[in-house]
């Protein structure tokens, strides 16, 4: 299988919830398939951007691998990071809107997932080729803060260290009026969210020709 580009996402453990996010957008990350999605008027329109992510929260955003890395050398550096990475928890998960899109965001303290994802960010670096020029420029477009302008050029991204937030996405934007009746939708699917919520392990997700990224090697965090 050749890969585009590569990340590392919290993907939830098997179960009611990943079972849930498989339903709600259509593709299975962990399986790298497509699933029955639920028979909801108007969710495969909602979902079409984020559908091809499948169901995570971002810790190292996409990124395509840097002249001279091969995806063995990543596995390999990402099994070492795992292995030196405490758990991360927090008290639980709700659904919020961000941006005008619904997600599943954490409650509490969050000071444990900031240092995950920074220490993906930071200790993955090496792997990441720099940006295209055309993805510099459409994030330029979006309007970035000089310090989200400061992270792009040093990270590749603008919204990571403390611009970072950990998030479950469910929706691409939605339309203000529509966010309400949206938001009662996920509620009457939503399983029983955890408390504590606990991330204890990442994934090493890439994207295959067609763009869909799917699971290559889930990773415990064991330091």
């Amino acid at each position: 299988m050749s890969y585009s580009r590569f990340a590392i996402y919290y993907l939830p453990p098997d179960g009611s919830l990943a079972e849930f996010g498989a339903a709600w957008l259509g593709w299975d990350v962990a399986r790298g398939c497509e699933t029955d999605q639920l028979d909801v008027p108007g969710l495969h329109d909602i979902t079409m951007t984020p559908r091809k992510y499948g169901f995570h929260g971002t810790l190292k955003p996409p990124f395509h691998l840097a002249k001279g890395q091969t995806v063995e050398d990543l596995k390999a550096a990402t099994a070492d990071l795992a292995s030196g990475l405490a758990p991360a928890s927090c008290a639980g998960l709700v659904l919020t809107t961000l941006g005008g899109f619904l997600a599943l965001t954490p409650q509490g303290d969050t000071s444990g997932l900031q240092r995950t994802a920074e220490a993906c960010v930071r200790g993955l670096d090496p792997f990441r080729a720099p940006p295209s020029d055309a993805e510099l420029a459409r994030r330029h477009a979006a309007g970035l803060s000089a310090r989200q302008e400061a992270l792009l050029t040093e990270w590749g991204y603008p919204y990571v260290m403390e611009e970072f937030r950990f998030h479950l996405t469910l929706s691409g934007r939605l339309q203000q009026e529509d966010i309400l009746a949206w938001s009662d939708t996920v509620q009457r699917y939503l399983p029983n969210l955890p408390a504590p919520f606990v991330v204890d392990q990442i994934a090493l997700c890439a994207a295959r020709e067609d763009g869909r990224f799917e699971l290559l090697h889930r990773y415990t965090l064991a330091g």
